[in-house]
Formats: structure tokens, C-alpha cells, sequence
């Protein structure tokens, strides 16, 4: 899922990646961890992505500046690790290994939320699936909402797990997912408004 290209070019601008959209779509869709809202007197400055010397910078450069204020550093903290591990796919999802524009490699690594490090996409994408129970619930959770027509509420939860259980049975599979919510109670009894 983390290197299909609609996912990528939904989490970039048109012009480059955002390792803080990325980041914060994975939080929130896949690990059911939204970060806090940015305050009210946070700014977004406008990302320089030359160095004072006109020299292009990568994204980890660039963001640095950014992650200056311990205000911003707090959230960004979470988000911008796994952004970063997302970096070897440019703006629409392409593989790469260099920025071209800054003529150096691209660094993937970073510390996961949970405190453990890693060096390569990949070795991000083994640490994040130990946390696939998470995962799964929430992608549970997001179907029965979209199935639903309607956010869930805490009686919503028993069926959730209920789910979760199921799928497990089976393998965790896309098709035991969508039966599991379909046969789900709230799903069978909804009523038409």
C-alpha cells in the first residue's frame, strides 16, 4: 500500500513530496494515531528548498528548519520520520534512489515512533507491520465507517473486534475483510433514513 502511486501523489504537492503529508496520512488512516492539530499561532513558512548559497537541499534539509521551533519539533517529531521513509518514492510515486536537483542520495532513515530506528524503506516497512494488529483495526474500523455511511461510536466497537477476529481467521485478507463487515450487525441492521 505504502508504494502505490495514488497514495503518493495524494500525500505530495504537485511540484514535490511532503514527508509531513505522508507521514500524517499514515498516522491517522493506517495507526489510528492523528497527530494534534497544529496551534493556533503555528505558521506554515514556505519551504526553502535552496540553501543560502543556491545550492539545491534535500527534504530532511529543508525540513530542519522547519522542526527549529520546539513548538513545530513536538508533532513533527511523529509525522516526519515515516515521510521520510517515503522519500525514495518522489511526488508521484516513482522509485528513486538520488534527488537529482540536489545531486545527492536520498536518506531514508529515521526513528520510528515506537523509539526503534531504521536505515532503508524497507527495514521502515518491517518495524510499522509489528504494529499490523493496530493496523488492522483500523483499517476495520474505517471500512465499517464507510460501510456505514457513518462514524462509529463506542457500541460500534464490539463489532469492530468482532471483525478484527474474523479476518484473522482468514488470513487478514481484502475479501474476508469486506464479508466480515458486510455480515457485521451494525451493517446488516442499518436503517435507511
Amino acid at each position: 500500500l505504502l508504494g502505490k502511486g495514488s497514495l503518493l501523489t495524494a500525500t505530495s504537492y504537485n511540484n514535490r513530496t511532503s514527508p509531513v503529508l505522508r507521514g500524517k496520512w499514515v498516522l491517522e488512516n493506517l495507526l489510528n494515531m492523528p497527530p494534534p492539530p497544529p496551534p493556533d499561532d503555528a505558521f506554515q513558512p514556505v519551504l526553502q528548498v535552496e540553501s543560502d548559497d543556491g545550492k539545491a537541499m534535500t527534504m530532511k534539509q529543508a525540513m530542519e528548519k522547519h522542526r527549529a521551533n520546539p513548538v513545530c519539533a513536538s508533532c513533527h517529531k511523529l509525522m516526519d520520520p515515516i515521510g521520510f521513509a517515503l522519500e525514495n518514492y518522489n511526488a508521484i510515486g516513482a522509485f528513486r534512489t538520488r534527488y537529482e536537483e540536489a545531486g545527492t542520495d536520498v536518506n531514508p532513515e529515521g526513528i520510528l515512533f515506537d523509539g526503534r530506528p531504521f536505515s532503508s524503506t524497507s527495514e521502515f516497512r518491517e518495524r510499522l507491520v509489528s504494529h499490523s494488529d493496530r493496523m488492522i483495526h483500523t483499517v476495520a474500523e474505517k471500512m465499517l465507517t464507510y460501510a456505514l455511511g457513518r462514524g462509529l461510536e463506542y457500541y460500534d466497537q464490539p463489532e469492530v473486534r468482532d471483525i478484527v477476529r474474523k479476518i484473522s481467521d482468514q488470513g487478514n485478507t481484502w475479501s474476508a475483510l469486506i464479508q466480515a463487515v458486510v455480515e457485521s450487525r451494525p451493517f446488516q441492521y442499518r436503517k435507511a433514513r
